[in-house]
């Protein structure tokens, strides 16, 4: 396949593929897209691991990493968040909800450590990201993307002497602008669907609006693309490649866990809904009694972002640890109505690739009558 994303990465097929885990960012850059691995829980030394890992088995393959470089966000006093740094208003109001529930605490004289380990995984503030860039730069990155705001513009052009493609997440065409007056050389169009952070536009009015206002700097589509059909609908809308996300967490190589995978499997799409309850963003996950917790009527505000992301922690590693199925929640977008079984990254992209010939034959069929 070719397109303008392909020319740009040398890649085989218009695939990008964002997770966390660094599994899924080898077999798809294996299998001949991009894999794109989310850095928002590592820390400098950690995706140090983690690309030294990937080098040794992504065989000489194009990847990427993606930052959160928020425009606005919570400012701290230390270089980190601690616990001194979460409220207790809402720190309090979740450990006693979960108490009413029954979810059982995290054990006596471990607590502390085991939310601070979490914790200090937590990379959502400016000055992190630059340092995870930093850290990138010692690696042969071929694509940064950003999420939450245009990247700096010295930092566009620092990774532009170094080679490296600059991506940005975008929800809106004034965004899509932004964007690119900073230099980026790729944008990520991401409609309503989307899992995670997210705007209120939906996929099919926004991709169009976006590839036309940024041309000739080529787009990628996400939000709700999950099959060959829909991305056969996003490059036929002006995309040079698809950016999917939550068809990744059901797969073999996904680091969910397995209570997890099956809650997802039993998702309907109208089960992801968005919140600010996970870091107080508007993001969206699925649905859980966990997330609705912030619903109650004695429920106190949820805080910025990174703030609102360390103080739910405590509660996530309750949850997982007593396997509480119906309060397990991760952020996963409307397409998780569509996952129904546990795939490997290579069939995830066989089938995805199979569709998209389907979809592209039946049209050109109807084209020629």
């Amino acid at each position: 396949m070719k397109t303008a994303a392909t020319e740009m990465f040398g890649l085989d097929i218009p695939v990008f593929a964002f997770s966390h885990c660094r599994d899924v960012v080898v077999e798809t850059s294996r299998s001949g897209g991009m894999g794109v691995l989310g850095c928002t829980y590592h820390s400098p030394d950690q995706l140090r691991r983690e690309l030294d890992w990937i080098e040794r088995h992504v065989e000489g393959r194009p990847y990427g990493i993606d930052v959160l470089l928020p425009a606005a966000y919570a400012r701290i006093e230390t270089p980190r968040i601690t616990l001194g740094d979460i409220p207790r208003e809402q720190s309090e109001y979740l450990r006693h909800y979960l108490d009413q529930a029954g979810i059982p605490r995290l054990p006596e004289g471990q607590a502390d450590e085991l939310i601070m380990t979490e914790v200090s995984r937590l990379n959502m503030t400016r000055e992190q990201a630059a340092a995870l860039v930093d850290v990138a730069l010692e690696y042969p990155i071929r694509l940064i993307v950003n999420a939450l705001g245009a990247p700096p513009v010295e930092m566009v052009e620092r990774l532009h002497k170094a080679g490296v493609k600059v991506g940005g997440m975008v929800g809106k065409v004034e965004h899509a602008r932004r964007h690119v007056a900073a230099g980026v050389d790729i944008l990520v169009a991401q409609g309503m669907e989307a899992g995670g952070h997210t705007g209120d536009i939906t996929s099919m009015i926004l991709w169009p609006q976006v590839v036309d206002a940024v041309a000739p700097v080529p787009v990628l589509a996400a939000g709700g693309v999950g099959n060959g059909r829909q991305m056969a609908a996003a490059l036929a809308l002006g995309a040079e490649g698809v950016w999917c996300g939550s068809i990744w967490l059901g797969t073999r190589e996904s680091d969910l866990t397995s209570d997890m995978k099956q809650r997802l499997f039993e998702a309907e799409s109208e089960n992801a809904i968005q919140s600010k309850a996970r870091t107080g963003k508007k993001c969206r996950l699925l649905d859980s009694k966990l997330i609705q917790a912030w619903n109650q009527k004695d429920a106190p505000d949820t805080l910025p972002l990174p703030l609102q992301t360390a103080t739910v922690l405590e509660s996530y590693l309750r949850v997982e640890r007593a396997r509480a199925h119906e309060w397990l929640s991760c952020p996963v977008g409307q397409v998780v109505g569509q996952m129904q079984h546990e795939m490997t990254v290579k069939q995830v992209i066989f089938e995805l690739l199979s569709e998209f010939a389907d979809a592209s034959e039946r049209m050109a069929g109807i084209v020629e009558g």
